[in-house]
């Protein structure tokens, strides 16, 4: 319980334990917070020495005790918990229902409890490494049985999985910060290794089954640094969970095969989705630059008209609503007033909703006839990253399925969007490879007193997003304008000691952003090297428009502000770590904005 405690912050809508106890399995599950747990616990004591426990973040499934984990089997022989996604459960799900498998919850794990019931033979460790041949996802799963009570399999594909060598007693956690109390000697297991834990220790096998040295790690951490993984703040933790987060987004909702997005869990049918003809998409901060780019997303791909608005203001313009508008408020938390506010507001007009939120079980959650979950996971540091990469991959998700439900995309339109979104978590981890490119750019820039970001088309938000950041963290003075209405007053303020940065990535209006550069360039800005851009890989020309360039890779224009703006979140959290600002909690601001 004292390492579920630990683990909290990265989950709590359920929370849930399994312990062997004199030949029998025990579970007890209970919604909400580990305290509900804790005080069933309190109530009806367990004992035993082996067992395994986990905190929900609902992604498959609302918050519920019987979607809550550890899940089992059919006869209760087998118990599982899992972190990550189970990209094909729908598919072993209808396979092993076919067999006669019965199923109590919505979630994708319960399906690996049935799939290694199929498979036991006597051995929960040869069954675990035969049922890893079958399943596709990000996972981070362990296992008990029943008939071997001294024994816990764990398995790692692309979620965190530890062991602990401790004195006697032996861990397996998905953070280390869960067993520092007990244990210094950590074993970091990698993608595809099984791991199996016993009072004789711990072994580490790969994916064929073979036996495997692996080295064991001292942590000197204190329990609050090992809860930010090693990493100074958890916004820098954060931007580089982004390849993960991306992952848990689109994981599941990417059908290669039938070249479709699948939002199965969106509760807005298809006839719901034909019958609108207008969307208004209401934000506050950095959702709402997530959703002016899911404005250019959503026009392009399903040809509806798309507004966006700050939801502060929404309501005091008497805004047009009908029954065929569709409104979407995007809120990390699903509990900002401003948005809620605006959505009740579309509920009483008759809009159609729908909420993209990362918070299951919050308010907006409850309120709305439709949600698409991010499944970012918990977001801690104040200034967002991954859940606004994550808010911008959803709506690419959802502009897609618009797209094929109002049938304006051709099927190779499609699987071409399929390709460039199952690409995107490598990328962003590719983009990440520039940290310290844009470290030496913050250093150069931290004294600044001034920034002007510039951005064309659908980056332009990118640059509102990157200035936000910058001023968030920094308190550094920091705007965004569209390049091209930069000569109609802004240029006024160029000067030798104002650095301009523009995202001059390939795209459809690169000419344009280059011309946009060089009336910067020509005004003084380049006095000190103060003009940047964010370019392409290959792109050398523009070496010849600007002094500084940090390169990120190619990809598709549509997918473009989920790699740029990364280079953009570095830079804030750098500068403000030069300037020795409180990165994760900025003076004045609060991670969920609960008051208009």
């Amino acid at each position: 319980m004292h390492g579920l405690r630990r683990l909290e912050y990265r989950g709590y809508d359920s929370a849930g334990l399994a312990i062997a106890d004199g030949g029998e399995l025990v579970l007890r599950r209970e919604v909400g917070k580990l305290n509900n747990l804790e005080e069933g616990l309190k109530r009806a004591p367990l004992t035993g020495n082996v067992g395994i426990g986990h905190t929900r973040w609902a992604t498959h499934g609302r918050p519920t005790a019987f979607n809550a984990h550890p899940h089992t089997d059919c006869s209760g022989q087998i118990v599982v918990v899992h972190n990550g996604i189970i990209e094909n459960y729908l598919d072993l799900k209808r396979e092993l229902s076919d067999a006669g498998h019965r199923f109590e919850s919505d979630t994708d794990t319960e399906v690996l409890a049935h799939l290694v019931e199929s498979l036991y033979a006597g051995d929960l460790f040869a069954a675990v490494l035969a049922a890893y041949r079958r399943i596709e996802g990000t996972f981070a799963t362990v296992f008990m049985h029943r008939d071997e009570p001294g024994k816990v399999v764990g398995l790692r594909h692309g979620a965190p999985l530890v062991a602990g060598l401790g004195s006697e007693e032996h861990f397996l956690a998905s953070d280390v910060t869960a067993i520092l109390d007990y244990t210094r000697q950590v074993v970091y297991l990698d993608d595809g290794e099984v791991v199996v834990v016993s009072k004789e220790g711990v072994r580490v096998f790969d994916h064929e089954g073979l036996p495997k040295v692996k080295e064991v790690h001292r942590i000197d951490w204190n329990p609050a640094a090992a809860e930010k993984a090693g990493y100074e703040h958890f916004m820098l933790k954060e931007i580089f969970e982004q390849p993960s987060s991306l992952t848990n987004t689109l994981g599941g909702r990417l059908d290669e095969r039938e070249g479709r997005v699948f939002l199965g869990d969106l509760g807005l049918s298809e006839a719901e989705l034909r019958s609108i003809d207008r969307i208004v998409i209401v934000a506050c901060g950095t959702a709402y630059y997530a959703g002016l780019v899911g404005k250019y997303m959503i026009e392009r791909l399903s040809r509806l008209p798309v507004e966006v608005d700050f939801a502060s203001e929404f309501r005091y313009r008497d805004p047009v609503i009908t029954d065929r508008t569709l409104a979407i408020a995007i809120s990390q938390s699903g509990e900002t007033a401003d948005t809620l506010a605006a959505l009740r507001e579309c509920r009483r007009l008759g809009a159609k909703t729908l909420g993209i939120i990362n918070a299951i079980g919050s308010t907006m959650s409850r309120e709305v006839d439709g949600v698409l979950s991010l499944q970012s996971g918990p977001e801690i540091s104040v200034a967002s990253t991954k859940a606004y990469t994550s808010m911008v991959a959803a709506l690419l998700l959802l502009a897609t399925h618009l797209g094929q439900v109002r049938e304006e995309l051709a099927d190779a339109v499609v699987a071409g969007l399929i390709n460039d979104m199952k690409r995107l978590p490598g990328l962003v981890k590719q983009t990440l490879e520039t940290a310290d490119e844009v470290q030496a750019l913050a250093e150069t820039f931290a004294l600044s007193q001034h920034f002007l970001f510039l951005g064309r088309g659908i980056n332009f938000p990118t640059a509102m997003e990157g200035a936000l950041k910058l001023k968030e963290i920094s308190y550094i003075h920091a705007e965004a304008y569209a390049a091209g209405e930069m000569k109609h007053g802004p240029i006024a303020l160029i000067n030798e000691a104002m650095p301009v940065l523009a995202l001059a990535t390939r795209s459809s209006t690169y000419d344009k952003v280059i011309s946009n550069l060089q009336e910067a360039k020509s005004r003084k800005g380049a006095a000190r090297g103060t003009v940047i851009a964010i370019a392409t890989e290959g792109d050398r020309a523009i070496t010849a428009h600007v002094d500084r360039v940090i390169y990120v890779p190619g990809c598709s224009e549509l997918v473009s502000p989920v790699i740029n703006v990364v280079p953009l979140q570095l830079l804030a959290y750098y500068t403000a770590r030069i300037l020795g600002k409180d990165i994760d909690q900025p003076r004045n601001l609060a991670k969920s904005v609960t008051v208009e």
